[in-house]
C-alpha cells in the first residue's frame, strides 16, 4: 500500500549485518518494488547501496511493512502530506497511487528543502500539479530560485493555517521527515483543529543510513 516501507539487510563476508527501513517509491500498480535512497557519508547501508549496488546483486528484503501511515483511494477526505527533505517519498508513492487509479480525492503536498536543486521528484511533481484536484507547494530555507516568490522558511503554523484543508472538510493528513519538522507541523495541525487521529506521522532522525 502506498506509505509502505521496506526493511533491507546487508551481510559483510566476516558476518557483520546492518538493517535500515527504507520507504517504498512506486505506487501499487507498479510492477517493479522502487526504493528511493538518500546516501548519508556516514551510514552503514546507503553508500553501498548507491555507490556499490549492481544487477544481480542479492539483498535480504522483508515487507512490505506498515499499515498505520498508508492511504488508499476512494475514503473523499481531502488529503494533506507534508514533507521535509526525503520525507517526500512515501508521500510520493501516495500521489502516484492516486493518479495511477484516476482516483479525485483533492490531494496538497507541502514540501520542505534546502535548496531547488535538493527537491526530490522534482520534475515527476511539477508534472502531478497538472492534474485536476493536486497541488505542490515547495517553501526553501536556504536557497531560493531567481524571481522565487513562494515560502523562504521552515515549515509553522502560521504557513500551515495558509495551506491546510478547512477542518470542516474532515481532512486527513500525513506528515514525513526530520523529526523537529514533524512535531512542528503535527503540532501546527492539531492546534489549527485536526482530529489527532487523522494526522499520520513517520519521521527520521540525522543518524542512520
Amino acid at each position: 500500500m502506498a506509505g509502505q516501507h521496506v526493511d533491507i539487510r546487508l551481510t559483510a563476508e566476516d558476518g557483520y549485518q546492518a538493517q535500515r527501513s527504507y520507504s517504498i517509491a512506486s505506487a501499487p500498480e507498479d510492477a517493479a518494488l522502487v526504493l528511493t535512497v538518500e546516501r548519508l557519508d556516514d551510514g552503514e547501508v546507503s553508500p553501498y547501496l548507491v555507490d556499490e549496488l549492481r544487477p544481480g546483486d542479492r539483498l535480504e528484503v522483508r515487507g512490505p511493512v506498515g499499515g498505520y501511515f498508508v492511504w488508499e483511494p476512494g475514503a473523499g477526505r481531502p488529503v494533506l502530506l507534508v514533507a521535509g527533505g526525503s520525507g517526500v517519498v512515501p508521500l510520493a508513492a501516495m500521489l502516484r497511487h492516486r493518479i495511477a487509479t484516476g482516483d479525485a480525492t483533492p490531494m496538497r503536498l507541502l514540501y520542505s528543502s534546502w535548496a531547488p536543486a535538493d527537491v526530490i521528484y522534482a520534475a515527476e511533481l511539477e508534472a502531478a500539479a497538472a492534474n485536476e484536484g493536486v497541488e505542490v507547494i515547495h517553501t526553501f530555507t536556504r536557497e531560493r530560485p531567481d524571481g522565487w516568490a513562494g515560502y523562504s522558511r521552515r515549515i509553522d503554523a502560521a504557513m500551515l493555517a495558509e495551506v491546510a484543508w478547512p477542518v470542516s472538510q474532515e481532512p486527513v493528513a500525513y506528515v514525513c521527515g526530520p523529526t523537529r519538522l514533524v512535531e512542528t507541523a503535527a503540532d501546527g495541525l492539531l492546534a489549527a483543529g485536526y482530529d489527532p487521529a487523522a494526522v499520520r506521522t513517520e519521521r527520521f532522525g540525522p543518524t542512520g543510513g
